[in-house]
């Protein structure tokens, strides 16, 4: 038997395997913008519950049409990493907007949030340094320390989940570090839950630690006017190094950010290896995140009619009896328990019309398998009132209310 028929057998049963297991994903084609509303392929109109869109403006016109202003100005792509011939001005007014978006000396764009997260500790920590990583971090930060590790040769280390003493204790333990650094999310992407910042940064500051947080789930979303964790704690400017995408509430296209001071981004330019061996952002995909930024600097309240969406929602869910964790992001996880609850509950709601992702073990905790609820500012009352009433039905139809 062939290498590549070896290969493909074992595959064949491991996804065999997946589908036993009921955790096989299988694709829904959407064939139209995403929306609050979108024409899924086979099922007609479907409401979207589980879109990262929080602010709809994936299909806003403005950002539409600056995406197609783009394109007709700079081309399909950049045919080039940056520093060659790739880097276009309007990199240069994105990442402007993106350092004051977040309240930073400067920032530095990236074909994704993951490869900036990948990008950061690799360039720039060294065998004389520590980096210690909440333990509910998001994947590509993981990835990140550990190629930071392989390639550099730097500590690494995970503290407990919020527990900022077992984080002070670790810190104490690295006195010896010449630069240690923290890293966590703003938002935990399963549980709707914000970090207690001002709290990290106070251990942070005791330390004299970096504080790097990743921010996907907070930019557009937490703070009066989106500008992410900080904002929502008062603390814009404190936050050493924020990474952040611009594909969730920033126009959901693709994209990421490192933001610091100028000396990192500057750095980050010279030696960042996802940097210097990839195509830049497609100029049309920074246009169209930069026309989102100015989107939600003229229209904070979007961040308004999101946040109050997220709350009415939450709070006519535990009125129905079900169990959704509490929180104050558009993030609704709806506890159910079993995996297999939680698989067929996302069926039933699709076949209701409305689109939300079951989770189950391993990606949370055995017993604790959910569907995730992500609100958007897009969606209406008569939408929200709607998703309820299929929650309901489906609910009493699986006798979990």
């Amino acid at each position: 038997m062939s290498g590549t028929n070896v290969l493909d057998q074992r595959l064949d049963e491991a996804l065999a395997q997946f589908r036993r297991d009921n955790v096989y994903k299988t694709l829904n084609y959407i064939a139209s913008p995403q929306a609050a509303h979108v024409q899924m392929e086979g099922r007609g109109d479907v409401m979207i519950l589980s879109s990262n869109n929080y602010l709809g403006l994936a299909a806003h016109p403005t950002v539409m049409a600056a995406g197609k202003a783009g394109i007709d100005r700079y081309g399909a792509g950049t045919g080039s990493v940056r520093f060659i011939c790739g880097t276009f001005s309007v990199h240069r007014e994105l990442e402007e907007a993106c350092a004051r978006l977040v309240g930073t000396e400067a920032s530095l764009s990236f074909v994704s949030c993951w490869n900036a997260n990948e990008a950061l500790p690799g360039t720039v920590l060294t065998a004389d340094d520590i980096i210690l990583s909440d333990q509910l971090n998001h994947a590509s930060i993981i990835d990140g320390l550990r190629l930071a590790k392989s390639i550099t040769k730097c500590e690494t280390g995970v503290y407990k989940h919020g527990d900022f003493a077992d984080l002070d204790a670790k810190l104490t333990a690295a006195a010896d570090k010449k630069v240690k650094m923290v890293v966590t999310d703003g938002v935990f992407s399963m549980e709707g839950t914000i970090v207690d910042l001002p709290a990290l940064l106070a251990v942070c500051r005791r330390h004299g630690a970096i504080l790097w947080v990743d921010d996907s789930h907070a930019t557009g979303v937490l703070g009066a006017t989106g500008r992410g964790t900080a904002e929502h704690f008062g603390l814009v400017g404190e936050v050493d190094i924020i990474t952040s995408t611009l594909g969730k509430a920033l126009g959901g296209a693709a994209g990421g950010f490192v933001a610091g001071s100028a000396a990192l981004c500057d750095y980050l330019t010279q030696r960042a290896r996802p940097q210097l061996f990839t195509n830049a952002l497609p100029a049309t995909v920074a246009a169209s995140a930069l026309a989102a930024i100015q989107t939600l600097e003229a229209e904070p309240e979007r961040v308004t009619t999101l946040r109050e969406n997220a709350q009415y929602f939450r709070r006519r869910l535990q009125e129905l009896h079900f169990q959704p964790l509490p929180g104050d992001t558009p993030i609704v996880p709806v506890i159910l328990g079993e995996t297999a609850a939680a698989i067929k509950m996302s069926e039933l709601l699709l076949n209701e019309g409305v689109f939300v992702t079951g989770f189950g073990f391993p990606v949370v905790p055995q017993g604790a398998a959910r569907v995730r609820c992500q609100l958007s500012a897009d969606h209406t009352r008569d939408d929200l009132d709607a998703a309820l009433a299929a929650f309901e039905r489906v609910g009493r139809q699986l006798g979990l209310i």
